[in-house]
């Protein structure tokens, strides 16, 4: 029989928002769920627009994300879960507000504006017994998956380098001075915290890093940079890494690299060989044994292991990218609620990103924007 698609609720995500929209076709997708109720703006009137635009139910357009999760809890029908696409100040109070009303939460990165925040949602967490879901996007990707699956094989050996870069250049210019809704709330401490590319898309980087790699880091070196006059967040971040057994990283995040649109590179080098995979050519990665040829492993392709052919939706050779990607965490998150609604188990598969590699994220910012406040010290991440 067909299950039920489960019943979401959005915060965010309105009216000329970039984010909530790629939430909800990932959403869809899969067919896992439908978009039922939202409070989609911080005022009436752009809530009620973008509700009503989406095909919402009047009755279910809300303008207060408490209330919203008042009132859901309370309805026989009301929402299973919640995605939260707000700038970051707002994802701890809105994420608290669901997982106290028992409602399951996926949330955007940086899970919350600081390192505080983050370790209360964890213990919100865990009274309430709530799912907690962050979208680190690129975990999603079928070639990232087998590259995780590959080093946890050992086919890599020990590793000893990992290098890994998130570069874009729409912000060379300052945008946030011309009214840019989306760079605006970027460089806004008030909005974004403490840390400007580093939170956007650093974090996405370092996540990508301890995903594959399984590495932690012990303590990290970071110089952060703001290029461009006038602005408050940084805009360009440097970092060395050094991990637990041994292995070195570098990290480099950078919003004001002219020429790079969104580009998302990691290198893993062990003593038995290496990878690569680039974003921008994310059906690919690169495997070379040492001592032996380069192997181009495709997407749906000889050399792809089952992990990953679990996770195509075409056929090799038919690309798949950003949304499929960010399809395959909706589709995760589905199989966890439904597991939660027959076991009351709280549980997320080990290849979602959870509430813990939130609270990790966090870490890495506070650790980074006290480095490079300090002078590019040393800091351990305790």
């Amino acid at each position: 029989m067909t299950k039920p698609r489960i019943r979401l609720g959005m915060v965010g995500g309105g009216q000329d928002a970039f984010i909530g929209a790629v939430h909800r076709i990932a959403a869809r997708i899969d067919d896992q769920f439908e978009l039922v109720a939202g409070a989609l703006s911080s005022t009436p009137e752009r809530a009620l627009a973008s509700g009503l635009a989406l095909g919402l139910e009047q009755a279910r357009i809300y303008s207060d994300f408490e209330v919203m999760a008042r009132e859901e809890s309370e309805r026989e029908d009301g929402i299973e879960a919640v995605a939260i696409v707000t700038p970051n100040h707002l994802h701890f109070p809105a994420a608290r507000a669901f997982l106290q009303a028992g409602i399951h939460v996926i949330c955007d990165k940086p899970m919350t504006a600081t390192l505080q925040e983050a370790e209360a949602l964890l213990q919100l967490s865990q009274q309430h017994r709530a799912l907690f879901v962050l979208t680190h996007t690129y975990t999603g990707y079928p070639m990232v998956r087998q590259a995780r699956e590959m080093v946890a094989s050992g086919q890599l050996g020990t590793l000893r380098v990992a290098q890994v870069n998130y570069t874009q250049d729409w912000l060379t210019e300052p945008l946030e001075q011309s009214g840019n809704k989306q760079a605006s709330w970027r460089t806004d401490p008030a909005r974004s915290g403490a840390g400007g590319c580093i939170g956007d898309i650093g974090t996405h980087a370092y996540q990508l890093l301890s995903y594959i790699s399984g590495l932690k880091t012990a303590s990290l070196c970071a110089e952060m940079s703001r290029f461009v006059a006038g602005r408050t967040l940084d805009d360009n971040v440097q970092v060395l890494l050094r991990m637990h057994g041994g292995a070195r990283a570098t990290l480099w995040a950078s919003q004001v690299a002219a020429g790079c649109e969104n580009r998302l590179d990691i290198r893993l080098y062990g003593d038995k060989g290496g990878l690569e995979w680039s974003q921008e050519h994310p059906n690919q990665l690169w495997f070379t044994p040492y001592g032996g040829p380069a192997q181009l492993l495709t997407r749906g392709g000889a050399g792809a292991t089952a992990l990953s052919r679990a996770e195509c939706r075409v056929p090799a050779g038919h690309p798949e990218g950003y949304l499929e990607a960010f399809a395959s965490l909706y589709r995760d998150t589905a199989m966890a609620i439904r597991h939660y609604q027959q076991t009351g188990e709280v549980a997320l598969s080990a290849l979602l990103p959870g509430i813990e590699d939130g609270v990790e994220g966090m870490r890495f910012i506070d650790c980074a924007v006290r480095s490079g406040r300090d002078g590019a010290v040393w800091v351990g991440l305790a």
